[in-house]
């Protein structure tokens, strides 16, 4: 244990904060703590005790319908593995009871789905162009990808449920198949196919603005859009297909409601294989209101002697829909960690992966000095902090308990496993973000609520305060700091519960709360068994992995995870 007197060096908008805590004739006092598991605990009174543990859960069986958008593709990551990632979704009519008229007939049928994009710059004909914000894996390996009309229903209620509760879909990611699980049974995807609707050998997304013509000569408009995977559907099968599907249903009751449609169209199935052994995976915005299933037909005019009429009928993304994945991590295996003295490494993988548990104050302390190891980290971080009256008993003032010193400022730095460097680049994790989170109450940690560096348009440059960018120390280690400066102060000044702490790895640390409706977007754990039973909805859509170091007795003593604090000691 070491205890470390640092002038503070932040950037301005931390140390605004941090400054509004303190008196301004204070120094700060940064208290290093090493991180102990309770069977290697060596405190001393002059230290702050601050042990922590730190673990890994492997993610089984999560949640993977209701997620906000869908990946789909083939994605090696260099540490862990391949993923690959399907989707199947349900399809509605934006009208119902439709009239196609008089001899309709189908000139096509075009399917797009938008792509994240970024605006970059304009062309030679100042155009805009893009660049994709999602793509992962080598953009230059195509994918084989099917797409079939699937005849399994996604059903909306839990049929086995007396209270009506909504049906959610868990992975089997290590299934080596399209599966998923509903909690009563296995579902594999490849046993309810109708039919082939399109087969792609060899896709590759684009990243090309989308150009329309309509009209010619003086009436030509020429339209730009962004990226979109968009396939048009027009050869004599397909117009075939569509027609007996839709066209010719009409005044068919499947036509008359999104139920009995539902019912009727079951859905499509999305699949994603792999060529060889590379591949690419891409993140699908289902939920825009640009994702659909256009079919364009002419029908006869009304008026006798007229052209015919063109016209269309469009079909939207709505309804349930879920990601399958399956994982070969041939490169690791993901165990549960040891959950009393820690783990060495630990792994962060989205897309059914695995987490970390970080349990702070984990464990016994030589808190009172007698040179025995039996105090409660707990209790003794409260000691260590409150005031207390000529009884012995803590000072409670206007509801607060009166501390003697204050923290400042508390983070959780996190080292990266420096063997990650050079695989496949130096700066390959670059973008990785950490998202801490409250795993009792499946919550985002306080700090993160009251964060204001909140930036909606660039998720990498959002929350930087409580869940720190990956940054390089001058000795070339890269690390990453949490902020839990509340979450500390909270235990202290209102005796809040001390609850463990969940890493995921995440590529958007935006989209999991809503601060106006004070809601968590989060993807259940089927039968979870442990104290964990949900992770943020972000880290099941990364496919992503990153490894750290955790706080095990192997790991180097300047890489283990630690707790640092500021603190401001009106007695010094």
């Amino acid at each position: 244990m070491k205890k470390i007197f640092k002038a503070l060096k932040f950037p301005s908008i931390v140390l605004l904060i941090t400054l509004s805590f303190i008196a301004c004739d204070k120094d700060f006092n940064s208290i290093e703590s090493d991180v102990l598991g309770k069977d290697n605990a060596n405190f001393n009174t002059a230290d702050i005790n601050l042990p922590i543990l730190a673990y890994n859960k492997k993610l089984d069986s999560l949640q993977i319908n209701g997620l906000p958008s869908n990946f789909l593709g083939v994605f090696n990551d260099p540490a862990f593995g391949q993923t690959t990632a399907s989707i199947i979704t349900q399809i509605t009519p934006t009208t119902f009871n439709p009239d196609f008229g008089d001899n309709p007939e189908i000139d096509q049928v075009i399917i797009s789905i938008p792509y994240f994009s970024t605006e970059i710059g304009v062309d030679n004909d100042d155009n805009s162009t893009y660049a994709l914000d999602s793509l992962y894996g080598n953009p230059a390996a195509a994918i084989k990808l099917t797409i079939y009309q699937s005849n399994y229903f996604l059903r909306d209620f839990n049929p086995s449920s007396t209270l009506n509760n909504a049906q959610n879909y868990y992975s089997n990611t290590n299934n080596n198949s399209n599966s998923v699980l509903t909690g009563t049974s296995v579902v594999n995807f490849d046993n309810h196919i109708v039919t082939t609707i399109y087969e792609d050998p060899e896709f590759i997304p684009s990243a090309e603005a989308i150009v329309l013509t309509t009209g010619t000569g003086d009436d030509e408009v020429i339209t730009r859009s962004t990226p979109a995977y968009r396939i048009i559907l027009d050869t004599p099968e397909d117009k075939l297909y569509w027609t007996n599907t839709i066209i010719n249903k009409k005044d068919d009751p499947v036509l008359s409601n999104a139920n009995n449609f539902k019912n009727y169209f079951r859905g499509l199935y999305f699949k994603a294989e792999v060529i060889g052994n590379d591949g690419n995976m891409i993140l699908l915005n289902l939920a825009s209101k640009n994702a659909n299933i256009t079919i364009h037909y002419s029908k006869d005019s009304t008026v006798e002697g007229e052209d015919r009429v063109q016209a269309t009928y469009v079909l939207n993304f709505t309804g349930n829909r879920l990601n399958t994945f399956i994982n070969d991590f041939n490169l690791v295996t993901l165990e549960n960690g040891d959950k009393v003295l820690g783990d060495e490494k630990i792994y962060l993988k989205g897309s059914a992966g695995s987490m970390a548990i970080v349990d702070l104050f984990n464990g016994l302390v030589d808190c009172d000095g007698d040179g025995n190891v039996d105090d409660d980290a707990l209790d003794c971080f409260k000691r260590t902090f409150r005031k207390k009256d000529e009884n012995n008993n803590y000072i409670v003032k206007n509801g607060n308990f009166v501390l003697k010193k204050l923290i400042n400022e508390a983070q959780l730095i996190i080292y990266e496993d420096e063997t990650l460097l050079n695989s496949p680049s130096e700066d390959y994790h670059k973008y990785d973000r950490i998202y801490a989170y409250d795993i009792k109450n499946n919550a985002p940690t306080i700090d993160y609520r009251f964060d204001p560096s909140n930036n909606s348009i660039n998720p990498y440059s959002s929350k930087i305060v409580s869940l720190g960018q990956r940054i390089k120390e001058e000795s070339g280690a890269y690390k990453y700091k949490i902020r839990i400066t509340e979450h500390l102060n909270n235990i202290l000044l209102k005796d809040s519960t001390n609850t463990k702490l969940g890493l995921v790895l995440s590529i958007n640390v935006n989209v999991d709360y809503n601060s106006k409706t004070n809601t968590f977007n989060s993807t259940k754990i089927l039968n979870s068994g442990d104290i964990v039973t949900a992770i943020p909805a972000s880290a099941l859509i990364t496919p992503r992995g990153t490894i750290l170091y955790g706080n095990h007795q192997n790991v180097p003593e300047d890489r283990k995870m630690r707790l640092e604090l500021f603190i401001t000691d009106p007695n010094l």
